[in-house]
């Protein structure tokens, strides 16, 4: 019996080496490689799918001006905001890969997704996790209709395989990629190397078929995707479902869009009858008391192709320890820290002795530069224990000299805030339109001096 032959493959970046080493010469992760049992190779799978409707013929070469450009085809998921963040609907052939913490509503999202693109087209949900009877009983639950859907029970790839191209169902979900294994590896499911070539034979086939298809992945401690980082090279969409188990919203974003714009927001509501898409998601984030509290300021923010209004809130309070807290819930920590030290160089304001806790209401993680100016308003509205205006609107970039940079799109967060009833704005002086806004007043600063005088008249 030949010996089985062995490698050493990096858990972050999937590289593979001949031998154990301390650190990845690839990435520079450390301690990250784990010995694996090698199967054959992708390029000795010479499975072309032929049987299937659609299947794509042998590669041909071509030169650029050749190649059609008309609009890849998509249809709607049934979700507007699903299809918002897959950039417009799904296109035929593309893989999607849905991480979220468990619990956070993929399943569900879904199985609701596949019962709607059933009525009209073959559709496969595979579930490797649950039985088929826990599958069913969450749709009946939910209230599906469940006449249409076609539903499997499967973890092995090639049989999976096998399945689908008797069925050729035009969409097809796998929950999730973690319990899927192919016979030729000789590693447990989960592993690197069975994630890694499971996915790559699944996406080869929907390539070549021109099916769409649905991962689902799980995630680790901090948030990221579970299993080799090259994982996240082979799919063409990758999205996440965040949501904290105290709410009863969801929202998705996508990380990786090869299709559509990334960074993109979609807002659900966890109810009875499963995941609701929201609309206008400005409207749940700016629930507020009828009494404004010193240190709470709205923002716009940008998210992917629309501004979204939220609500940050800070708390300044006498620190009884050396090193005073910094705590930042939906912002970057570092950027907090650098923020209080243009504060104190070009605003006059001192609180290098107070505790300082900044928090993005409706558990919105906030990544663009737009939200400091509100922050700090924010943080000098609590220190002063002074009250802002009720319909009072900040967003403006704040740089390391104490200027006030403009920020993209500043016409369209300007029309949002007074579409939801906001009277005056603090804005950068790029970002103020020429001709004003109806009903609203624009204040214009260039430095953080000119914008705290503006807190201070009113």
């Amino acid at each position: 019996m030949a010996k089985a032959k062995s490698a050493f493959v990096c858990n972050e970046c999937g590289a593979d080496f001949t031998k154990w080493q301390g650190q990845c010469s690839e990435c520079g992760a450390w301690n990250s490689l784990s010995e694996v049992r090698l199967g054959p190779t992708p390029s000795q799978r010479t499975e072309k799918f032929s049987g299937y409707a659609g299947a794509a013929g042998a590669a041909q070469v071509q030169t650029l001006a050749e190649i059609d450009l008309q609009t890849l085809p998509r249809f709607s998921s049934g979700t507007g905001e699903f299809d918002r963040v897959l950039g417009g609907g799904l296109v035929p052939g593309s893989v999607v890969l849905v991480g979220g913490n468990p619990g956070a509503g993929k399943s569900t999202l879904l199985l609701q997704t596949m019962c709607y693109l059933a009525r009209d087209m073959e559709a496969l949900y595979c579930t490797g996790e649950e039985s088929l009877q826990q599958v069913a009983m969450r749709a009946k639950r939910l209230g599906l209709p469940t006449d249409k859907l076609k539903m499997l029970s499967e973890t092995s790839v090639e049989s999976l395989v096998a399945i689908v191209q008797q069925i050729q169902p035009k969409v097809m979900v796998v929950d999730s990629i973690q319990v899927m294994h192919m016979a030729d590896i000789q590693s447990a499911p989960g592993s690197v190397s069975q994630v890694r070539e499971s996915a790559a034979y699944l996406t080869r086939f929907a390539k070549q078929t021109g099916t769409v298809l649905i991962l689902v992945g799980h995630v680790t401690k901090d948030g990221s995707l579970a299993g080799p980082k090259v994982l996240e090279h082979m799919i063409d969409c990758s999205i996440l479902l965040d949501g904290s188990h105290d709410s009863r919203f969801r929202t998705l974003r996508g990380n990786k869009n090869r299709f559509g714009a990334v960074n993109e927001l979609g807002v659900f509501a966890m109810t009875e009858q499963g995941l609701r898409e929201v609309n206008n998601p400005s409207a749940i984030f700016l629930q507020r008391a009828d009494e404004i509290a010193a240190g709470s300021v709205v923002m716009v923010v940008w998210e992917g192709t629309r501004p979204l209004l939220v609500e940050i809130q800070a708390l300044v309070d006498d620190s009884n320890q050396g090193h005073p807290k910094r705590v930042a819930v939906g912002l970057d920590h570092n950027r907090l820290n650098m923020l209080l030290a243009v504060l104190h160089r070009h605003g006059g304001l001192f609180i290098g002795d107070q505790d300082v806790f900044i928090n993005v209401v409706g558990g919105v993680r906030v990544g663009e530069t737009s939200a400091d100016l509100a922050l700090l308003l924010a943080v000098v509205s609590s220190f002063r224990d002074r009250p802002l205006g009720h319909d009072l609107m900040v967003f403006g970039e704040v740089g390391l000299s104490g200027e006030i940079r403009p920020v993209p799109s500043g016409q369209e967060r300007l029309r949002e805030a007074s579409k939801h009833g906001f009277k005056k704005a603090i804005v950068p002086a790029g970002n103020a339109p020429k001709g004003g806004v109806a009903g609203m007043e624009v204040v214009a600063v260039k430095t953080l001096q000119e914008a705290l005088a503006a807190i201070d008249q009113g």
